[in-house]
């Protein structure tokens, strides 16, 4: 029996584990993923963490797994397939948590299990992500200070980043399959005021080029069947991000996207379930709000346990 089982291993997971070592707690962190740290182990360079300025993202995930690792955390490897209610001693309820391949009982629970963007699946994606290729403007954007950037998409992120990106981009294109936007109204009349923002309408991107980095984004236009090269220094994609919650869905609230339903002390609707990161429903997810979600929820599995 576990005193807390965090399951995921990004910056919020791994936040959580340093706390909950810390705390003394009798913990396990299952991780589905070979290598520790979520998202930024993707990520060329992290320029917006405090204190680390310019740090390559696969070096900070190392960082944060070895901090863990000094404090004797202990690691599991599965996919999380779901979490069941038992009860307990006292009448108060544990819970199971069940892999593919193993189950595990557990006091509280925090669910870290991050969230996935969606992809273009076009060639050359992979291969530049990093490397001119992001998922997150705020992230990345000051990288691409006097440049060229591309955004692909047409909702409310995309042209939210594009908004972002003008502010000290040389020029913004953005890219949308159709002859509208679906974003907010609001956000159109201030995207269509920028003077450094050109929208290619009814467009797809087919394929992105480059050397050492993204140089070239091939284009297709869907109504006039034809392709042109358009340069660039990089791309964000924008076409939806989707939380990592499926097996959680059943057993805590979520919203219409599928984040979990959890305030600032990440507590859910469950009590001794917390959520942290970029699964739970907020504003802002970077890494600096991940590793302040991992804190809370320790602090507030700590609070329950003692009830």
């Amino acid at each position: 029996m576990f005193d807390l089982i965090i399951i995921g291993s990004g910056p919020a997971g791994l936040s959580a584990a340093v706390y909950a070592k810390r705390a003394g707690l009798n913990m396990l962190i299952i991780e589905k993923n070979p290598v520790s740290g979520g998202q930024i182990i993707d990520t060329y360079e992290v320029d917006n963490y405090l204190g680390i300025p310019g740090v390559n993202g696969f070096d900070l995930a190392m960082k944060f797994r070895e901090h863990a690792d000094k404090l004797g955390a202990e690691f599991a490897d599965g996919i999380v397939t779901g979490i069941e209610k038992l009860q307990g001693e006292n009448g108060k309820t544990v819970f199971k948590v069940n892999t593919e391949n193993a189950s595990y009982e557990t006091r509280t629970v925090v669910i870290a299990a991050g969230a996935h963007h969606s992809k273009l699946g076009i060639p050359g994606e992979e291969e530049y992500i990093g490397k001119g290729v992001s998922y997150c403007a705020t992230c990345d954007g000051a990288f691409y200070k006097g440049k060229v950037a591309a955004v692909n998409g047409g909702g409310d992120v995309a042209v939210e980043d594009a908004i972002f990106l003008a502010r000290f981009c040389e020029k913004v294109y953005l890219i949308h399959r159709r002859d509208e936007l679906r974003a907010a109204k609001i956000l159109q009349d201030e995207l269509f005021g920028l003077p450094n923002v050109e929208v290619i309408w009814d467009s797809v991107v087919q394929e992105i080029k480059g050397e050492d980095k993204v140089t070239t984004l091939r284009v297709k236009n869907l109504k006039e069947n034809t392709d042109s090269d358009l340069n660039v220094d990089g791309i964000f994609v924008a076409i939806g991000i989707h939380p990592t919650t499926e097996s959680f869905a059943n057993i805590v609230e979520c919203d219409e996207n599928g984040y979990i339903i959890a305030g600032e002390d990440c507590a859910t609707n469950v009590p001794g379930i917390f959520a942290a990161g970029d699964c739970r429903k907020k504003r802002l997810r970077q890494i600096v709000t991940s590793v302040a979600d991992g804190a809370n929820a320790v602090t507030a599995a700590q609070d329950y346990l003692i009830l």
